[in-house]
């Protein structure tokens, strides 16, 4: 990692699709160790991308990335940041696909060379730290919305990352899971960056929020679409809710 703790520096990356308008346009973040930062931004905007483009799943057109203080551009070099950072997929079913509970959960630290007892155990343990101890053995597509979605949490918390990416995680929550999930992410002695179209959940979740627009993100809380009025403060900076956010969607490019 590099000296100043900076973990993901991203310098006018860019990427589009064949036939469309580019996703991320010269796009800008330094991103450094023990940051919680939330991004805002409308459906179609790039935010997704985005994860995909640090996780090595996209390669850029442009621009230069390094994470980790190191320089990465081949999939080669992508192998020991997927073990760094843990991506939290939109949608759960993307991230589940073992039979029951334990072996997903498991799986992510066999990959890293452990052994089955020591999978196990930590696959135990993470479940046990997300209140869902006894949950090992269900059967995993018989899982409701918000039980995939904590499961789907505890697969990447088991890989113990020193990063996690979470696209979205309050989708399809009732209002007792995302309280959970509150408390879960206020616990974490983590880094991340959190997707959301809801507000209130990244104002108790987060440091800062940024906006993704036109390809970029921007720290300017006057882009910052919010869902009632008053003025407070929020880690880097003061601003003001005064307008209706976006509606969420399922999918995001």
């Amino acid at each position: 990692m590099d000296k100043n703790g900076l973990i993901i520096d991203l310098r006018d990356v860019s990427f589009g699709y064949p036939g469309r308008a580019p996703v991320l346009d010269q796009l800008r973040l330094s991103f450094y160790q023990g940051d919680r930062m939330g991004l805002m931004g409308p459906n179609g905007s790039g935010k997704t991308t985005f994860f995909h483009v640090i996780m090595g799943l996209l390669k850029p057109s442009s621009g230069r990335m390094e994470i980790f203080g190191r320089s990465v551009q081949e999939e080669k070099e992508f192998a020991g940041i997927r073990q760094r950072i843990g991506l939290l997929f939109q949608d759960a079913d993307d991230q589940l696909f073992s039979p029951t509970v334990l072996e997903d959960v498991a799986f992510g630290p066999l990959n890293l060379g452990k052994s089955q007892d020591e999978a196990k155990d930590i696959a135990g343990r993470t479940l046990e730290s997300l209140g869902l101890a006894g949950f090992e053995e269900r059967i995993t597509h018989k899982l409701s919305g918000g039980e995939k979605r904590l499961v789907s949490l505890a697969t990447v918390l088991a890989m113990e990352p020193d990063v996690l990416l979470l696209d979205e995680p309050t989708t399809g929550l009732d209002e007792a899971t995302e309280k959970r999930l509150v408390e879960i992410l206020q616990g974490l002695d983590l880094s991340f960056i959190l997707v959301s179209h809801n507000i209130d959940f990244l104002m108790k979740t987060t440091e800062f929020i940024s906006y993704m627009t036109k390809g970029k993100i921007s720290l300017d809380e006057e882009s910052i679409p919010h869902t009632h009025v008053h003025v407070h403060k929020h880690g880097r900076y003061e601003h003001r809710h005064d307008h209706s956010g976006p509606k969420a969607d399922k999918k995001d490019q």
